[in-house]
Order: structure tokens, then C-alpha cells, then sequence
């Protein structure tokens, strides 16, 4: 399952994800959206575990709690949308 995790605070880590969730079962990645140009978190990222049992089990117990003095929030990820791509009409 892929977990969205929201209010992340900008000096969180993948490192501190992975350790977070890690806990509740296995953890296979751990992505931190970050700025393309400076690098920085944007403030959210998902955490993709196998197990869907042990990935719910996550979401209870973590869902609201501190982490980096921020609360983060969790929901399972929803697929990337297509976006129809602009076209340039000039």
C-alpha cells in the first residue's frame, strides 16, 4: 500500500519515515517530495509498504501523532492522475 503522508516538517527525512514506519512492518520505499530547483521538502511524501495489514496497522497508530514537532496526517495514496497535456494553439 502507498501511503500519503501530509505536514511533514521541512527538516523531516526519509530516514525518520522509514524509522517511523518501519515499526509496524516492512517498509520498501520512502520518497520525500522536494523542490526541483532548491531541493527543499515541499511537505509531504509516501511511505510504500508490502503488507497491507501491517500498512493500515501504520496508519492508526501514526495518523495525528508528532513527528519533528508536526503533526502529520496519513491516507492511502491515490493513483497520479493524467493530466491532459496544453497545447499550444500559437
Amino acid at each position: 500500500m502507498n501511503i500519503y503522508v501530509g505536514n511533514l516538517a521541512y527538516n523531516a527525512t526519509e530516514e525518520d519515515l522509514r524509522d517511523s514506519f518501519s515499526a509496524f512492518g516492512e517498509v520498501s520505499t520512502v520518497n520525500i517530495v522536494r523542490e526541483k530547483s532548491s531541493g527543499e521538502s515541499k511537505g509531504f511524501g509516501f511511505v510504500e509498504m508490502p503488507n497491507n495489514s501491517e500498512a493500515d496497522k501504520a496508519m492508526k497508530a501514526l495518523n495525528g501523532t508528532r513527528l519533528k514537532d508536526q503533526i502529520i496526517k496519513l491516507s492511502q495514496a491515490k493513483p497520479p492522475s493524467k493530466k491532459p497535456r496544453r497545447v499550444s494553439r500559437y
